[in-house]
C-alpha cells in the first residue's frame, strides 16, 4: 500500500489510469492519490498548471480521463506563510515530523485576526518549525485542527503537513466516537453543581444580545448545534451543612467541541466558571463571602479558570495513541490552593 507521506516527500507522481478511469480529472486525480489531498487542492494544481495528461500540461479541472492515460503531477515549493514567523517562547510537549504538541499559556490567541494580528499562536509556530512545515494547502503554515480560547490554558495539537492535517481534523470531527480521540478540562465554577457528575445536552447557537458569544437555543432554532459536554465535580470550596458549596473545581470531557462550550453549559446550569467575563458577570459579588485571601484572589483573578489538561488522539502516520497532559498553571493553582 502506498505511504501518502513519502509521497508527498517526493513532490512528483506519475499514475496511469486503469478501468476504473472516468468522468473529471480532479475527481479522478483524488480518489487516484487516496485522498492525500482535497479537491479544492487538486483543482488549484491543474489550474496552476502543475499536471501533465499524456505529456502535456493541462489547466481544465474538468477535462475527460480515458483508461491508459498518463498523469503526472508535480508539486510546487510550499509558499511562504502571512502571517510572518514570530519569536515567541513555546512549551512543547512534544514534536516530529508531522505535529507538534504544546502547552498554550492562557492570554495567547490562536489565530491572527481582528485586533490581533501578530502575537499568535500561528506566528510563533510559524517561526519555530520553519521549513518543517511541509504545507497546508500549498503554503507553509501550521495545519490549526481545534483552537482554545485566548484566556484558556491547556494542550494543543498542530499538523505541520496536508495529510497530518487531515488526519487529525477527521479525529476531532469524530469527536472521539469511533476513536480515541478524548479531550479534558479543569475548571473552577461559582456553587456546586445539583449532581456531582452529569452530562450537559444544549444545543448552542450565537447570543442574539452579542454575536460574539454563544447562548443555549431551542433545537429547532436556525443555528443550533449540537453540544454536549460531561462533567464531574472534583472537590468542592467552602461546603455547606446543606451540600451547597461556595465554589467547586470540576473535570469536563467534550463530546462536541463548539465555541465557548463548556464556559455557556456551565453558565446554564447555574455555574459559570470563576473569572469568566462573559458568561459570569452576575456572580461577581460572590467573592464577598469568601474570606480573605481567597476573596481578593478572585477578585483579581484574570481570566475564566479553565485548563485543557488532557489530549489523547492517534497519530496520524503512526497509528499509536498518544496521551498528553499539561500541568495546571500556576494560576489556576493559586486560585485553588486560596479557595481550599
Amino acid at each position: 500500500m502506498n505511504d501518502p507521506f513519502n509521497e508527498i516527500e517526493r513532490q512528483r507522481k506519475v499514475l496511469t489510469a486503469g478501468e476504473e478511469a472516468e468522468g473529471r480529472l480532479d475527481a479522478w486525480l483524488t480518489s487516484a492519490l487516496e485522498g492525500e489531498f482535497s479537491r479544492s487542492r487538486i483543482k488549484s494544481l491543474i489550474e496552476q498548471g502543475a499536471v501533465l495528461l499524456n505529456g502535456k500540461p493541462v489547466t481544465e479541472p474538468k477535462k475527460k480521463i480515458a483508461v491508459g492515460d498518463k498523469v503526472e503531477i508535480e508539486l510546487p515549493e510550499p509558499e511562504d506563510p502571512e502571517p510572518k514567523g514570530e519569536n515567541i517562547p513555546l512549551d512543547v510537549l512534544y514534536e516530529d515530523d508531522d505535529l507538534i504538541v504544546i502547552a498554550k499559556p492562557a492570554g495567547l490567541v490562536v489565530h491572527p485576526g481582528a485586533g490581533n494580528w501578530t502575537g499568535t499562536l500561528v506566528n510563533a509556530l510559524i517561526h519555530h518549525c520553519g521549513r518543517s512545515l511541509s504545507g497546508i494547502g500549498g503554503v507553509r503554515r501550521p495545519g490549526i485542527v481545534h483552537r482554545l480560547d485566548k484566556d484558556t490554558s491547556g494542550v494543543m495539537i498542530v499538523a505541520k503537513n496536508d495529510i497530518a492535517h487531515r488526519h487529525l481534523a477527521e479525529q476531532f470531527a469524530d469527536h472521539g466516537r469511533s476513536g480515541p480521540l478524548e479531550r479534558a478540562y479543569q475548571a473552577v465554577v461559582w456553587g456546586r453543581p445539583k449532581q456531582l457528575r452529569g452530562t450537559i445536552d444544549a444545543p448552542l447557537g450565537r447570543s442574539g444580545a452579542d454575536r460574539t458569544k454563544r447562548a443555549v437555543k431551542r433545537e429547532d432554532s436556525e443555528d443550533a448545534r449540537e453540544a454536549v459536554t460531561h462533567y464531574e465535580v472534583i472537590e468542592r470550596f467552602h461546603e455547606k451543612p446543606d451540600a451547597t458549596a461556595l465554589a467547586s473545581l470540576i473535570e469536563c470531557r467534550l463530546e462536541t467541541g463548539r465555541t465557548h462550550q463548556i464556559r455557556v453549559h456551565m453558565a446554564h446550569i447555574g455555574n459559570p466558571l470563576i473569572g469568566d467575563p462573559d458568561y459570569s458577570a452576575g456572580f461577581r459579588t460572590k467573592a464577598n463571602l469568601l474570606p480573605e485571601p481567597a476573596k481578593s484572589i478572585v477578585n483579581r483573578f484574570p481570566r475564566q479558570a479553565l485548563h485543557a489538561y488532557l489530549l489523547v488522539f492517534e497519530h496520524p502516520r503512526t497509528g499509536e495513541v498518544m496521551e498528553f497532559e499539561a500541568p495546571m498553571p500556576e494560576d489556576m493553582q493559586e486560585l485553588i490552593g486560596a479557595l481550599r
